[in-house]
């Protein structure tokens, strides 16, 4: 058993970094795009008044370590994500802060841009739909995502505006302990309405309250439970970000109630790949699993039990 551990922890390491090569050759090819959008966008802003256009993204990608942001990508674009969380750090050098860890969690997921200009007067945006596959509780969701307001370079609509809403079923053999064998008590929902602002070329926030409902909870909790989301980005060069988010659970439990979120990481993107490495409290990916069930362990601080990750987002045009 310890063999077959030691195996599967070598086959993550060399996919991480075959995917990680990968990032870096299509990165070569993205910088050159980056320049011509650059300066095919200057022509069109000197040839007509840009004053009511939209502000370019807020953000690079559609996550900021743990959350969705207000970017949905242009009709006909397919977005591959890898979200990865290894172990707790707790243990340090004995598994390498967690990377040779047996907490490790991934989520695979695929979206799609299927409508734009969907709504009425300003409120028209893009509709964005997909699904994924989590290790963890082996959750699969189906997600939609509708940015319905945008922010302009006037300033005439201050913010930008987007409605997130992801819809889980978890897949794991039943447990004893709990009521899991019909499909409904399997289920979970999120909604979440993420409010951000583009103050300058290097900083943006966001702030994003959120509700998770779960079918079916222990007598303890709640099924419905409220939280919020503040995170934010500042530029320190033309492709590289300084990333920064936190979670305040809001809803009070009886017993057991989950812990605040916090976490910090960098982002390197470019037109068609972002890359994120960040440490964090939430190692569950789905976003109602993270706000309910992050649970602090009473032996540990808060801060030993963090989770070195990264999510891998690529872009493609149809």
């Amino acid at each position: 058993m310890k063999n077959l551990k030691t195996i599967n922890s070598f086959r993550m390491i060399f996919i991480t970094g075959l995917l990680l090569a990968s990032l870096s050759t299509f990165a070569q090819v993205d910088s050159v795009k980056v320049q011509e959008d650059s300066v095919n966008v200057e022509e069109s802003d000197k040839a007509q008044d840009s004053g009511n256009k939209p502000v370019r993204s807020a953000f690079e990608s559609t996550w900021i370590i743990d959350n969705q942001t207000t970017v949905v990508p242009q009709k006909g674009s397919l977005e591959f994500m890898i979200n990865h969380r290894f172990g707790t750090i707790y243990n340090g050098v004995s598994d390498l802060y967690g990377m040779y860890g047996a907490g490790a969690n991934i989520r695979l997921g695929l979206n799609y841009s299927l409508f734009d200009n969907v709504g009425f007067g300003i409120f028209k945006g893009t509709v964005a739909t997909g699904i994924g596959v989590t290790k963890a509780g082996m959750v699969s969701d189906i997600n939609l995502k509708y940015g319905f307001l945008q922010q302009t370079r006037n300033g005439r609509i201050p913010i930008s505006v987007t409605y997130y809403m992801d819809f889980g079923i978890s897949t794991q053999n039943k447990v004893e302990d709990l009521p899991n064998g019909n499909a409904s008590d399997r289920l979970s929902f999120f909604h979440q309405i993420i409010i951000s602002r583009k103050f300058n070329d290097q900083f943006s926030l966001m702030v994003a309250p959120s509700l998770s409902h779960f079918n079916v909870v222990d007598p303890t909790m709640q099924n419905d439970f409220f939280a919020v989301a503040v995170a934010g980005r500042y530029k320190i060069s033309e492709q590289s970000s300084i990333l920064l988010n936190y979670d305040q659970p809001i809803t009070k439990f009886t017993d057991s109630n989950p812990q605040f979120n916090l976490s910090t990481g960098i982002e390197i993107a470019t037109s068609a790949h972002q890359f994120q490495i960040f440490i964090s409290n939430f190692p569950l990916i789905v976003p109602q699993y993270n706000n309910v069930y992050n649970q602090p362990n009473s032996q540990h601080k808060w801060y030993q039990d963090l989770y070195i990750g990264f999510n891998i987002t690529r872009l493609w045009s149809f």
